[in-house]
């Protein structure tokens, strides 16, 4: 799979981040027309999910501009830290918490999924909407996340996964490979980007191959929750209590 942005020589990271920053004045425009706004159903049923247990501290990982963590006050969390690699879709964040007056429980910052700056054991529940394809190493991404998850506490993985079954399977792969893009780049002005996104869900291991990679990292109780059709899915975990 091609890279999506234009320099080539730069990691993976590097040029999501890079193209993040190009589509972050549109992103929201575009994720919720191009869902037809399904997205925020699928955030809504995944916080339904983690709300089986008290939920204090939440890390939202990959948050672009907040909206798992804004989902997530539906929780009544005490705190929300939402991470990206992105400075232009914080921003976009930031400006929306502020608008909401949530500066005081959900705050934004940059910050690498493989790389967490916080302590073992950290929080109640950990989301990621859309976010895990991206990672440069995925099981390092993932470890890091169970490292700072509470024994006991649940993490939320909300991503695209790819319909098996006719109909949608054939409506799905035309609509993403013909559709989408060419939406994407009259209204952002981006080419690259929503090129990339087809490819990166094609390529990534979902379902059952998720699954599995949580539970060989040590993961409990990992299952998935197929939303519309197959379209995306819900991976839910947790961490064994001590």
């Amino acid at each position: 799979m091609a890279l999506p942005y234009k320099n080539q020589s730069a990691s993976k990271k590097e040029q999501i981040a890079d193209m993040f920053n190009n589509i972050s004045h549109r992103y929201d425009l575009l994720n919720h027309v191009l869902s037809m706004g399904i997205d925020k159903l699928w955030r809504k049923k995944a916080i339904r999910l983690l709300s089986q247990k008290k939920v204090e501290s939440l890390l939202d990982i990959a948050t672009g501009t907040g909206d798992f963590a804004l989902a997530s006050m539906r929780l009544n969390p005490k705190k929300v830290i939402g991470v990206d690699i992105s400075d232009g879709m914080l921003n976009v964040g930031r400006s929306k918490i502020k608008q909401k007056g949530l500066s005081h429980v959900i705050s934004f910052e940059n910050g690498d999924s493989e790389k967490l700056r916080f302590g073992n054991n950290s929080f109640d529940a950990i989301t990621v909407g859309f976010g895990v394809r991206n990672f440069e190493h995925l099981e390092d991404g993932l470890s890091e996340m169970l490292r700072v998850l509470k024994p006991g506490g649940r993490v939320a993985i909300l991503e695209f996964t790819k319909p098996r079954k006719f109909p949608v399977k054939q409506l799905y792969k035309f609509y993403f490979k013909h559709v989408l893009p060419k939406i994407g780049k009259m209204v952002s002005k981006d080419s690259s980007a929503y090129t990339y996104l087809p490819e990166s869900v094609y390529e990534f291991p979902d379902n059952e191959k998720f699954i599995d990679i949580l539970k060989k990292l040590g993961y409990q109780k990992a299952q998935m929750y197929t939303l519309s059709f197959g379209i995306a899915g819900i991976y839910l975990a947790e961490k064994i209590e001590t």
